[in-house]
């Protein structure tokens, strides 16, 4: 135990954490998260955390919480208990009050269920830590981080563990979207070698346990959507993203879907074969005039020129007597002096087809990565994970949630002109008519 307060007591504890553990314990943001399967440590891990901000935070007030009452006795605290006993730290437990004081410390931990946030208001911590978050409420997390505010702090601190369950609001708030001063891990399965040394088939008796895609989320700690079906089955951020940069020698690929709210266009290009996407330009109630403009501000005078990809429909005529491909035309016609060709087919490919070739392009079934997405491309990423087929259909659900599916259409009009079975990268482009 360490610290950087000039008070800060120290013991040494017997833990060999897993790397999964050690990177959650370095963390330094304000917030941080352990996400991972069952049997990944995360229990350790959050109770090690609180003794070692405990230690961090001499005299000062911490905070461990679980869903409810009995996850709270029966898991949170006998591990905590556990752990204390084991490396002989004194510490005295008023079951009246369900609060523990350090005896190295003077620390006071109080043990909390969060079922009712309400009754989270009060007192400032130095820190506090929560077992099991997707089975929160958000409004539990954020009373506990109002409370967050003791000025004689070393290290004021929020954490929690978790096992995924889908994209809720604790994906959003660590991993696909995270605030500032959020950090998390994810752990892996079969990364606790403590467990397998035990109980080695651990892991494979559970295959008979759960279904395919409960399996998945529980066993091996992954993100799934529990409502249907993932369209894009092939995506994994671990694979797929990494940060990218333009190639100023190689021409922009553009694909647009003429969709009002929102306005959504991805940015591309292709580099030995693999589609590599740069960035991505959503706006609300936008119109194709803003697109324009905004695609502009960012890729000012590309002398390698742009090529326009998109859906079928944006041919046809609008009110204002013009179609979206023609206002495109125009308005590069006018603001720029790049080359600009059009790969506009004259009707679009069935939505199987479309779907199965970006899968393909995301993976093939020997491994094989030909699309990278770059990291702020993040309402794109959220496609890739969340758009789902209704229910026992191969029908996309496009009601759920109505900003998702319009970035991985226009990407998928752009795969399905390069990267078909057929197509070649870059032959001859077609007019608008």
């Amino acid at each position: 135990m360490g610290g950087t307060g000039s008070d800060v007591r120290t013991r040494e504890i017997t833990y060999a954490p897993l790397p999964s553990q050690k990177q959650f314990h370095n963390l330094n943001g304000r917030f941080k998260g352990f996400s991972g399967p069952i049997g990944c440590g995360k229990s350790q891990a959050l109770c090690q955390e609180a003794i070692r901000l405990s230690y961090l935070n001499p005299g000062r007030l911490g905070l461990m919480g679980a869903p409810t009452y009995p996850m709270l006795r029966d898991a949170t605290q006998a591990t905590l208990f556990e752990i204390l006993e084991g490396s002989q730290i004194p510490y005295d437990h008023n079951k009246a009050e369900n609060t523990v004081i350090m005896k190295d410390t003077g620390s006071r931990i109080l043990f909390r269920p969060v079922d009712e946030f309400e009754r989270l208001r009060g007192t400032n911590l130095a820190w506090f830590g929560l077992d099991e978050l997707t089975y929160t409420q958000e409004e539990s997390w954020l009373r506990l981080q109002g409370r967050l505010r003791d000025p004689k702090a070393n290290r004021l601190c929020g954490f929690a563990v978790w096992t995924p369950k889908g994209f809720d609001w604790v994906y959003q708030k660590f991993i696909s979207d995270p605030l500032t001063g959020y950090k998390a891990v994810i752990a892996p399965a079969n990364e606790n070698k403590h467990l397998l040394l035990k109980v080695a088939d651990f892991y494979e008796r559970l295959k008979d346990s759960y279904d395919a895609k409960f399996y998945e989320q529980e066993v091996l700690g992954l993100y799934v959507s529990m409502q249907g079906g993932r369209v894009y089955s092939a995506f994994d951020r671990k694979l797929h993203v990494e940060e990218l940069e333009v190639n100023l020698y190689a021409p922009l690929y553009w694909a647009l879907d003429f969709n009002v709210d929102p306005m959504s266009s991805v940015v591309a290009q292709v580099t030995k074969g693999t589609v590599r996407v740069l960035d991505e330009i959503v706006i609300r109630h936008g119109t194709t005039q803003q697109a324009c403009e905004e695609f502009m501000k960012r890729f000012p005078n590309h002398e390698s020129g742009i090529v326009v990809y998109g859906d079928a429909s944006g041919n046809q005529q609008q009110t204002t007597g013009s179609s979206d491909y023609q206002m495109v035309r125009d308005y590069f016609a006018v603001h720029s002096t790049t080359t600009v060709r059009y790969r506009i087919p004259k009707a679009n490919p069935s939505v199987r087809d479309r779907v199965n070739v970006v899968n393909r392009t995301l993976r093939t079934a020997s491994g094989k990565i030909d699309l990278t997405i770059d990291p702020k491309c993040k309402e794109l990423l959220k496609d890739f994970e969340q758009v789902c087929f209704k229910a026992d259909t191969t029908e996309i659900d496009k009601t759920r949630d109505r900003q998702r599916t319009h970035l991985s259409d226009a990407l998928g009009y752009l795969v399905w002109q390069e990267c078909r079975p057929g197509a070649s990268v870059g032959e001859r482009a077609e007019r608008v008519v």
